[in-house]
């Protein structure tokens, strides 16, 4: 892998639409190491109330994530962008060990550096319970669901 991710800023809308399609892809493959090679080796996080920085600590925080967030799977969406940054809403739903299921609503701000990969990550996230009946997400999008037109809701 290289360090290099395109596209990169200043983005304009199909990249920054590109750029949140990628992360979506990336984050619903569940695996923190493929992740993590979309950031920079000392890129800074806030995800919630936990603050890191660096690729190793975003494997081992992604890790301990999905082995709690069990059947993880997201939608992202793009707020809005301008040179180097985007801003994203978000959904996610998964269940613990105890089978109760969530709906997780959040935001981030992303902030790139040159090469494309991603230095700073600020995310504040909120979790409501769900009944398993009311899920919305199964799987990753399917080509026919992505693209405009296909925004998550707001509730």
């Amino acid at each position: 892998m290289t360090d290099a991710r395109p596209p990169f800023p200043p983005f304009d809308l199909d990249d920054a639409l590109a750029k949140v399609q990628a992360a979506e892809d990336a984050w619903n493959t569940r695996d923190p190491h493929r992740v993590a090679l979309a950031y920079t080796e000392d890129s800074a996080w806030r995800n919630r109330d936990v603050f890191l920085t660096g690729r190793p600590e975003i494997v081992r925080f992604l890790t301990a994530k999905w082995e709690r967030e069990l059947d993880y799977v997201l939608r992202k969406s793009l707020w809005g962008f301008r040179e180097n940054r985007i801003a994203v809403r978000f959904q996610y739903e998964w269940h613990d060990v105890a089978g109760q299921w969530f709906r997780s609503y959040g935001n981030e701000l992303w902030e790139f550096a040159d090469n494309g990969l991603m230095r700073r990550r600020e995310a504040s996230i909120n979790d409501v319970r769900i009944d398993e009946a009311d899920r919305r997400y199964f799987g990753p999008r399917s080509p026919d669901e992505r693209g405009p037109g296909h925004d998550i809701p707001l509730a």
